[in-house]
């Protein structure tokens, strides 16, 4: 009896993998038994198919190894790193934890089975302000210098929404309030785009569809019907609250941005090929088109000063343009937000004008700081270092 793949890539590649059984035909006589001397026939046994990865073992110890010291360093529960090539879709590392050994699976509490990246749905926080960014400059319902009053919390129905640190800092153009990670700010953004726009772009990022990946598992959260949102959803949904992606959604959507607003379907596997040297090459595939060339731009310059004047500038690498954004948002615990449990992330790509790679850095329940700026986005830069050093990468690049 064959192997047989129940997770990830194994489960997926399932058919291909454990090729064909081989067996023998034999002549019988009329009570069922096989006739010694009776025709026979054998038909051997073949091999499955090879499997050529788009991952890289160098990116993938250096997250393995990055993600373990950020766990330790900051106290966190559980974490991932996913790393995509924006212009193929390739994935060229992905870590979680707490995982377990594939050879020893029956050894594990089968929670841990599922890959996070693809199975587990999460909200996105402030990581979710460049998308909804993006879509009211596609749409022209905002350009870069529009200008917005942070003045106080807004009162929508009978709640307020403040900024993440109650600090006011009055007149902000539409680039500050991404540097400034303003909640206000993406209400007014969000109320110039509005519903209809907001969620016909939902869907042009993939948010509530599966991206296709090749790994078993994967799942997704449905957008709710348009006719139910209320002002208040669309108000926390532009700040990434009341909405659920997985990591590898916003890595997939943020990715686009990075590569002119094609959105790419992610890819584990690049070829496959059989023992006779057939290879089948997967060609990149491009599922939509989120934002035209020009909002791609737009949003990059935004998003590197982001990183260059927001609170995790201290520990970007010196003399590159990253393009990047942090996320915190509070997670959901019987039916309200616990204001000291957070989801710390951070997601960018680099070099910002020719991007080699987009980076997706999760952390929950970090004990250091619940802020992303303070765990994710150091954690995101040690790996983005050493991925510059592993490239080649020049601070002119």
């Amino acid at each position: 009896m064959k192997d047989k793949g129940y997770f990830g890539i194994e489960g997926f590649y399932d058919l291909a993998l454990k090729g064909k059984s081989g067996f023998l035909i034999r002549e019988k006589d009329a009570s069922g038994n096989p006739i010694l001397l009776g025709d026979e026939k054998r038909i051997p046994f073949e091999d499955g198919q090879n499997l050529e990865l788009y991952l890289d073992r160098s990116v993938q110890t250096i997250i393995e190894d990055n993600l373990k010291k950020g766990i330790e360093k900051y106290g966190a529960s559980e974490g991932l790193v996913a790393v995509m090539d924006p212009i193929t879709g390739g994935i060229i590392g992905m870590a979680a934890t707490p995982s377990y050994d594939p050879s020893k699976f029956g050894e594990y509490d089968a929670q841990v089975y599922p890959n996070p990246i693809v199975a587990n749905t999460y909200e996105p926080g402030s990581t979710f302000k460049t998308l909804v960014m993006a879509a009211a400059l596609n749409e022209k319902a905002v350009d870069v210098q529009t200008k917005f009053n942070e003045e106080g919390p807004i009162k929508i129905g009978q709640y307020y929404i403040r900024t993440w640190n109650d600090k006011y800092n009055g007149q902000l153009n539409m680039s500050q309030i991404l540097e400034k990670s303003s909640n206000p700010g993406m209400v007014f953004v969000a109320n110039k785009l509005g519903k209809d726009k907001f969620i016909e772009y939902l869907n042009k990022f993939g948010i509530g569809k599966k991206t296709g990946i090749d790994l078993e598992e994967e799942a997704t959260s449905e957008i709710k019907a348009k006719d139910t949102w209320s002002d208040i959803d669309l108000a926390t949904a532009s700040f990434g609250q009341g909405i659920a992606v997985t990591p590898i959604q916003m890595l997939q959507a943020v990715a686009s941005l990075a590569n002119k607003g094609n959105l790419m379907e992610p890819q584990i596997v690049k070829k496959i090929s059989d023992k006779n040297g057939k290879v089948i090459i997967k060609n990149p595939k491009i599922i939509g088109t989120t934002v035209d060339q020009k909002t791609a731009k737009m949003i990059t310059d935004m998003m590197v000063s982001a990183v260059d004047n927001g609170d995790a500038k201290w520990a970007k690498p010196k003399g590159y343009r990253i393009a990047g954004k942090t996320g915190t948002a509070q997670i959901p615990v019987a039916g309200h937000y616990d204001v000291q449990k957070t989801i710390a992330s951070f997601v960018g790509f680099a070099p910002a004008d020719k991007p080699k790679f987009v980076i997706l850095v999760a952390l929950r329940e970090p004990q250091s700081s619940p802020w992303g700026s303070e765990t994710a986005a150091p954690l995101f830069f040690n790996i983005t270092k050493e991925l510059f050093t592993y490239y080649g990468i020049s601070p002119n690049d």
